[in-house]
């Protein structure tokens, strides 16, 4: 009888290893799948697929009787009523076939002329970018003889070849619902990107995206009569754009839409409706998502040449790019079961598996906030290749969280439970050096990559400046910190040994109850704040010189926004925006709950001071010293309100004289001086 027992126990041991085993190898091994069917995307969207059903029911088969664990060989299959599907909705195939299908190529009308750089040869500034030789997108470019700029539904063409004398060259329209977004200024081509604002549509239980991503190429040849030579639009919402070289990279997400029982995969290229070819349409294994990352590429050289369009199902909270690479963020809290996977049950170690399951962390204490970064290489021929994704705790703030180095991802990342850290990732995303955690309850504010070191930011009542040494990638190390009131919300290097923050001060306030016990502490904004940082030593931080501008109510447009900032070392010019809000702002820290608290309420009491760009000399000895501050509208200060109507835009500069751009107007002043030029009404 025990030796009948023993061979049972035997057999059931071996027909687990060997069904674990046949679903392991037949399973495909690919991380980037292919949607096979219009079947398939209109379940996903649905939310029809289950990505986990082999770890839950292969694990669960551990005390299944052995018949029922015979039939977990198909357990990766979901019966439907039309036909069958693997755990992520694709239809089995027999045949193997891939579905296709049928596009024609339509070759424009319009001869392809072999752009010639239209550049003058003035010294103006550009936009301000993260990376050398990737340019981004922005509201305002100039060449030096034409500023471009965004203006309501319009693209404004300014001609400034005489500064005294500037004019509207020429206005372009979209369409009448049409939102230009953004512009990027490639030899003499204008890109022009806008948002197409739709009627949403109602389906079932939710609506549909009402954006689409427009893209209109202009030929510059004619300053005054800019003329349409390459359009297409993508059915998702505009996330972000870049230009390397002559490529030109645009990427939307959103939702999937659906249309009478179909999800949409189709985009118009000059006016011509095409679809998506099935075989562009990626999912990544195990991840569920009804989110939709459409990447399009096309050589601004040769327009003639097919758009490439390539969809993937993900969702994008924050995006980098290099030279070499695109890396597409996602943030969000993450729930892991405690369960163990199929590898952790049969790997290596899989003869003594089933009973030996691994419980690391990743199952027993793995809960919070993750960040899954998604890496795309770029080819030669400029096209976009998916190559591998990565998951690892905190979240970033922005595009500056991340920087590439010889093929490495730095990336610097917060928990607020944790504190803050810097991760370095090799050329496949795994993780080779992490730093320590600092800052622990405090969130970071702002982070910058500058050669082998990291600066980043945190805030709680007061505002420390880390310093993190990368020139040993395995181990990064936290050098040095300087504890200062506020925070900066944005970093830009002055050269390799100096840094300028640009944030808010605070006023720090200890609260006490009767016995004088502190219960809490809160700080106060009190206007913002300009700061320039000596990290020479880079154990011993130090602050050379700072500039308070205006009160509690005062903000800017660079405090989100990067491309505001106008900074030139050898001009010693640094220049931004400013507005004044009936705002104040207050951040309270609980010494019982340890908490953050960003509490904001409205001040009546206070009239509305407006908007103006200020402009100040730099330098290392001096520090920062305003020159002037130009305004283009004047607010009433019988109101106590702000007329959001004027919104200044940008600054630039033209070999002696400044820009200042917004909605209504162009001015022109002396760079030395601040003297008025001249001035253009737009409307």
């Amino acid at each position: 009888m025990k030796k009948t027992i023993k061979v049972i126990i035997t057999i059931l041991i071996i027909a687990i290893i060997c069904v674990a085993a046949f679903i392991i190898f037949s399973k495909d091994k690919t991380e980037i799948k292919t949607i096979k069917s219009e079947k398939q995307l209109l379940r996903i969207y649905n939310n029809e697929y289950e990505d986990d059903i082999l770890d839950n029911k292969l694990t669960a088969a551990m005390t299944m009787p052995f018949s029922l664990l015979y039939n977990m060989s198909t357990a990766r299959y979901v019966n439907y009523s039309k036909g069958i599907y693997d755990a992520m909705g694709a239809e089995v195939d027999i045949a193997s076939t891939e579905t296709r299908l049928n596009t024609n190529e339509i070759v424009p009308t319009y001869d392809a002329a072999e752009s010639t750089s239209s550049k003058s040869s003035k010294d103006y500034s550009t936009t301000n970018i993260q990376v050398e030789n990737v340019d981004e997108a922005d509201i305002i470019k100039t060449d030096g003889d034409y500023i471009y700029s965004i203006s309501d539904n319009y693209v404004i063409i300014t001609n400034v070849l005489d500064p005294e004398n500037i004019k509207v060259e020429a206005k372009i329209a979209i369409d009448s619902n049409c939102v230009p977004e953004d512009l990027i200024l490639y030899k003499d081509k204008l890109v022009v990107i806008a948002a197409k604002v739709n009627t949403p549509i109602y389906s079932g239980y939710r609506y549909n995206n009402n954006q689409d991503t427009i893209v209109r190429i202009y030929s510059l040849e004619d300053g005054s009569k800019p003329r349409l030579i390459k359009s297409y639009e993508m059915n998702q919402p505009y996330y972000t754009s870049r230009c390397i070289d002559n490529e030109l990279y645009v990427i939307s997400c959103g939702y999937l839409r659906e249309e009478d029982d179909k999800i949409l995969h189709n985009y118009r290229e000059d006016n011509v409706s095409k679809e998506i070819p099935l075989k562009n349409i990626k999912y990544i294994e195990g991840l569920k998502t009804t989110k939709q990352t459409i990447i399009s590429e096309m050589d601004l050289n040769d327009i003639t040449k097919r758009i490439n369009i390539d969809s993937y199902l993900m969702d994008v909270s924050n995006a980098y790019v290099s030279e070499n690479s695109i890396y597409l963020l996602n943030q969000r809290y993450d729930y892991d079961n405690d369960v163990p996977s199929i590898k952790s049950l049969f790997g290596l170690l899989g003869i003594i598996g089933p009973f030996k399951a691994e419980y690391d962390d990743r199952y027993t204490n793995n809960y919070g906030v993750k960040t899954e970064i998604y890496k795309f290489n770029i080819l030669k021929d400029g096209k976009v290749s998916y190559d591998t994704k990565t998951k690892t705790d905190g979240k970033t703030i922005n595009q500056y969280s991340l920087d590439e180095l010889n093929g490495h991802l730095r990336v610097a990342l917060y928990d607020n439970s944790k504190g803050s850290r810097v991760v370095v990732f090799n050329e496949n995303l795994k993780e080779i050096g992490s730093s320590d955690y600092v800052a622990k309850g405090e969130n970071m504010y702002s982070s910058r990559f500058m050669g082998n070191k990291a600066y980043f930011v945190t805030y709680r009542t007061m505002d420390p400046l880390f310093v993190i040494d990368l020139s040993n990638e395995k181990n990064p190390t936290v050098l040095g910190e300087l504890h200062i009131p506020g925070y900066s919300t944005y970093l830009h290097p002055y050269d390799e040994n100096h840094l300028i923050g640009i944030g808010m001060e605070t006023q720090e306030t200890v609260n006490r109850d009767y016995s004088g016990r502190v219960i809490s502490t809160s700080a106060r904004i009190i206007g913002m704040k300009m700061a320039l940082f000596d990290v020479t030593d880079v154990n011993n931080p130090i602050q050379l010189s700072q500039t308070i501008i205006g009160d509690s109510r005062t903000t800017s447009a660079i405090l989100t926004n990067p491309k505001a900032l106008l900074f030139s070392k050898e001009r010693q010019l640094i220049a931004i925006p400013v507005n004044n809000y009936t705002e104040d702002f207050e951040i309270s820290t609980s010494g019982d709950s340890n908490s953050t608290m960003i509490n904001s309420y409205r001040n009546y009491s206070k009239p509305c001071i407006g908007e103006g760009y200020f402009v100040y000399n730099i330098n290392l000895e001096d520090g920062f010293n305003l020159k002037g501050v130009i305004t283009h509208e004047k607010t009433n200060k019988n109101k106590y309100y702000y007329y959001n109507t004027s919104k200044l835009l940008r600054g630039l500069y033209i070999e002696n004289n400044l820009y200042t751009v917004s909605e209504t107007a162009v001015k022109v002043h002396n760079l030395e001086n601040l003297e008025q030029v001249s001035e253009l009404k737009i409307k």
